[in-house]
């Protein structure tokens, strides 16, 4: 159980997650290895482009779904944006399915069209009408899958796995949040919806009814029994790559300190409370890497997508 300082701590933090990462600037576009497929999902009566890497070969192969933060734009993702990712899963046999947008949405089947963020129904497109497409298109098994997701998304990819067991073999969260009804995360979730332009009751209810429970990777993590699971954070405490948020430098950058620090400091604390809960789970198989260093930013991610590649993904898939 949280302590109430602890709590108060919690809530604080969760508060500034979501106030936080509204303007970060972003690298130029890497040179793309996969090809960018418009898949029409009848859920949510349009297009999403994704961009997919073919695993090649002439068998069915696995897919890998990885799924985009808060700010997902609409006409990319920042796995492209930042990272090399893209290149790195040529000729590894797998299928890599990229969605673009989802911004606020955590990924999920919202109970109601919202004003802004219009008809969400990811959880629909990613276990139903995504595979469907990667199964005629590109010759997935829908046997072996794989899903991964950071930030926002974290959290979203070990609910998604915990919620379809039967479909999922193996997942991994980079800087999620998965204890949603944890006091101060639920609060930190309704104001980064809101953030994005979203209604929070337009997505799960009105906590504590609602789905807020039932999208709980906390509660649910009994689910995940057999399953390859991968979780890393940072501490906040500072970076390896950028000295600028460390308040003692000379070229210390309070802006970027409060985008990625308590950001990084609040999926910590999330993900250190959730890693003694599913390592009790039977058979689970689980890979952690919580740092002492570390903040909320791609240079991590990167290498926490490849780690989670080799310890987790691969050994699911092969």
């Amino acid at each position: 159980m949280l302590t109430r300082a602890r709590k108060r701590l919690v809530a604080g933090l969760v508060a500034l997650v979501a106030l936080s990462g509204v303007t970060l600037v972003v690298a130029p576009t890497a040179q793309a290895a996969g090809t960018t497929e418009y898949v029409y999902s009848a859920a949510m009566h349009r297009n999403v482009p994704v961009r997919i890497i073919d695993g090649g070969g002439g068998g069915p192969k696995p897919t890998l779904y990885v799924l985009d933060g808060l700010r997902a734009p609409n006409n990319s993702s920042g796995w492209l944006i930042n990272t090399d990712v893209d290149r790195y899963m040529v000729g590894k046999g797998t299928n890599v399915a990229i969605p673009f947008g989802g911004a606020g949405s955590f990924y999920t089947d919202w109970e109601r069209s919202d004003p802004k963020l219009g008809v969400n129904k990811w959880e629909t497109f990613l276990t139903r009408e995504l595979p469907a497409y990667m199964k005629a298109r590109h010759n997935s098994d829908n046997r072996r899958n794989g899903i991964a997701g950071l930030s926002m998304s974290g959290t979203s990819a070990l609910n998604l796995a915990s919620r379809h067991p039967g479909f999922y073999d193996a997942v991994a969260s980079y800087s999620g949040y998965p204890t949603v009804t944890a006091p101060g995360f639920t609060q930190g979730i309704q104001v980064a919806v809101a953030q994005t332009g979203g209604n929070p009751t337009n997505m799960w209810g009105f906590f504590p009814a609602g789905e807020w429970f039932a999208n709980d990777p906390f509660l649910s993590a009994n689910n995940l029994a057999g399953k390859h699971v991968y979780l890393s954070s940072g501490s906040g405490l500072g970076s390896k790559y950028d000295s600028s948020v460390n308040p003692t430098s000379g070229n210390f950058d309070p802006v970027k300190f409060s985008q990625m620090v308590p950001l990084e400091t609040a999926a910590s604390v999330s993900t250190q409370l959730y890693i003694p809960r599913v390592a009790l789970v039977p058979g689970v198989k689980l890979t952690t890497h919580v740092t002492p260093d570390g903040v909320h930013w791609w240079d991590y991610w990167q290498n926490d997508f490849k780690q989670s590649w080799n310890t987790t993904f691969r050994p699911a898939f092969f």
